[in-house]
């Protein structure tokens, strides 16, 4: 008579949170799942994990969905874990889980505490009631959680280190930050040349070119060489040494760089307050610098535009006198003979077509006019006013907000009301800081003083093509080529039609 085969059992660990990323944590629960399915000499036939995830919101766990797989498939008779709540921790999973387990007759067997045969009534109550405890242990984690960050928002400080551009002194709630003495200039050049009208490819291709270190990197550096080591040894290696544009516009838009802690970001119950470390730029520049970033006409249809800011009226400044599409730069001409000229052209339907260098040269004149006049100042000027009394609008709706989510804290309001109370003020709120960023002009008001004057021609040909793109765009400048009326050599400066948006 041949003995039965041994159970068949399938090993699950969980980690909510993992900060170093190297699942310590996992890996010792399933060493301790291994020695007692050992002990008892089952047959491990899979091992499931979830690193870094918590349960209570019900997110998506690969490993448990592995898990629920081989019991779906019979392929299991018991699933071992460190304690319940490593696999049973949300009230709907365990709802669902529980008539799963129950209906193909599998266990679950634990390292510490209780285990459960959920093939009879008694294993399932106590698997409801076990999980019930450790749900509302959860929970009251969570809140007691939540109200500690909401504590350190209100007092201005950050959840941990503030990153680029500080330094951190301490831990906790005694932590002091002061500038980091090469990094912080850093965060101001890259606002500064960004407000000036350079490009975030510009500007990431100088700061490689000088070889200075990002974020990233810059992090790994600064960790404790055990730290450093540990990561290696687990398969981690050195971030790039290399920006890119995407970090280069993250530590601009930073609300850190203004000095402002958010809390609850991109909620409804979103709420500003002042930090309690030095501020890398002001909030106007920063505030500038995010309507510049953010602003819709940098993209067309969702994807960058072509050839963007390569040329002077590309891709968004100039337009086809006849179809009203975007110019892009075309060449024409014998390359045999030497005779190849570069032009402005229709993107769309080549409906027309003029000389690039002699429409670049017509519109230089009329902005060096234009910025040669005594009023030039006053008519560059970016409505800085009209973008403060909005901020100010926004800031005292967002201060309303933040009474009425006090309220509800202290139990002065209901739920329904801080909602209603949240639908009336958030589209505000929304509306007024719409309004500041379109009155933010882009361009950095020192850049547009210099160019004002009797040097504007020696001033605007120093700019870079970005930077007179911006002082184009900041003008409100539209350059529309027209058809030719008489055929004939030359340039003729009357097919050239420019219009003032502002």
């Amino acid at each position: 008579m041949s003995s039965p085969a041994a159970p068949r059992v399938v090993s699950y660990a969980r980690i909510s949170e993992d900060v170093s990323g190297e699942a310590p944590g996992v890996r010792r629960q399933l060493a301790a799942n291994r020695e007692l399915a050992e002990s008892r000499g089952w047959t491990i036939v899979a091992e499931a994990t979830d690193n870094d995830i918590s349960a209570l919101r019900g997110k998506h766990r690969p490993g448990y969905e592995q898990v629920l797989d081989l019991v779906r498939g019979v392929k299991v008779d018991h699933v071992v874990v460190w304690q319940t709540s490593r696999l049973l921790r949300n009230r709907k999973e365990r709802a669902e889980a529980i008539e799963l387990f129950a209906r193909q007759r599998v266990g679950i067997i634990t390292v510490k505490g209780q285990s459960l045969d959920l093939s009879n009534a008694y294993g399932r109550g106590m698997a409801g009631i076990l999980g019930e405890f450790d749900t509302m242990e959860s929970e009251v984690k969570s809140e007691r959680v939540a109200a500690a960050a909401a504590d350190r928002a209100k007092s201005g400080r950050p959840n941990g280190s503030l990153g680029y551009g500080w330094l951190t002194e301490g831990k906790g709630a005694t932590a002091t930050f002061s500038e980091h003495p090469e990094q912080a200039p850093v965060v101001r050049e890259v606002t500064r040349r960004l407000l000036s009208g350079e490009t975030l490819l510009g500007v990431t291709r100088d700061l490689n070119a000088r070889q200075i270190t990002p974020p990233d990197l810059a992090a790994w550096q600064a960790l404790p060489d055990e730290d450093r080591a540990r990561r290696e040894s687990g398969g981690r290696t050195a971030p790039t040494s290399t920006w890119g544009k995407t970090s280069v516009k993250k530590i601009a838009m930073r609300p850190a760089n203004a000095g402002l802690r958010i809390h609850h970001r991109g909620q409804p119950t979103e709420t500003t307050f002042p930090g309690v470390w030095p501020p890398l730029a002001t909030r106007e520049e920063w505030e500038r610098v995010c309507a510049l970033l953010s602003a819709p006409e940098r993209r067309t249809n969702g994807v960058a535009r072509p050839g963007a800011r390569k040329h002077l009226l590309t891709w968004g400044i100039g337009a086809c006198g006849v179809c009203g599409g975007y110019l892009r730069r075309a060449t024409k001409g014998n390359a045999r003979y030497g005779r190849m000229h570069e032009l402005y052209q229709c993107s769309d339907n080549g409906c027309t077509g003029r000389n690039l260098a002699s429409v670049d040269a017509l519109v230089r004149g009329v902005v060096i006019a234009r910025l040669s006049r005594d009023d030039a100042l006053d008519w560059l000027m970016p409505d800085d006013e009209e973008a403060k009394q909005q901020g100010a609008r926004a800031s005292a709706l967002g201060e309303r907000l933040d009474e009425a989510a006090d309220l509800f804290a202290s139990g002065k309001l209901d739920k329904r009301q801080l909602e209603r109370i949240t639908a009336r003020l958030r589209p505000q709120i929304d509306a007024a800081e719409d309004a500041r960023d379109k009155a933010a002009r882009s361009l950095d008001l020192a850049v547009l003083r210099r160019l004002a004057g009797p040097k504007a021609a020696e001033r605007w040909d120093a700019l870079t093509v970005a930077q007179r793109r911006a002082v184009l765009e900041t003008l409100g400048m539209e350059v529309h080529i027209d058809p030719v009326k008489r055929r004939g050599p030359g340039f003729d400066p009357e097919t050239v039609r420019i219009e003032w948006k502002s």
